[in-house]
């Protein structure tokens, strides 16, 4: 997949999850996805080609990092996060499921009345 697919392809998936919000604390140029004001998804141009941080579990860390096109976070903590550059080798299903991923362990760590209400709105 190109950049730009790959781009689109991350603002869909990270748009779908529940309770998703859409920000620009640094201005146009980066796109911040918030879940109940808590971060899970930044995507900008920071470390020079366009790319998304994503939070993972520290003990994947350094498996994630021998893929070809993710790093540790830039101008992120390296243990919980990681960049993921779009380069035409990076695989969907696995941005997406890194995407995915992110939301969730920043979800799991919302209060459970949090949780439930983006389950079901109407709580």
């Amino acid at each position: 997949m190109t950049e730009d697919e790959l781009n689109d392809l991350t603002v869909a998936v990270c748009e779908s999850m529940p309770g998703a919000e859409e920000t620009h604390p640094f201005g146009p140029e980066s796109t911040v996805y918030k879940v109940a004001g808590k971060v899970f998804a930044l995507i900008s141009a920071g470390s020079g080609s366009l790319g998304v941080n994503l939070k993972i579990p520290p003990e994947d860390g350094e498996a994630l990092r021998q893929v070809e096109g993710i790093t540790a976070g830039w101008h992120m903590n390296k243990k919980h996060w990681i960049t993921v550059d779009f380069v035409d080798a990076m695989d969907p299903a696995l941005l997406t499921e890194l995407i995915e991923d992110s939301y969730e362990i920043v979800r799991s760590a919302l209060p459970k009345k949090t949780r439930l209400a983006l389950d079901d709105p109407e709580v």
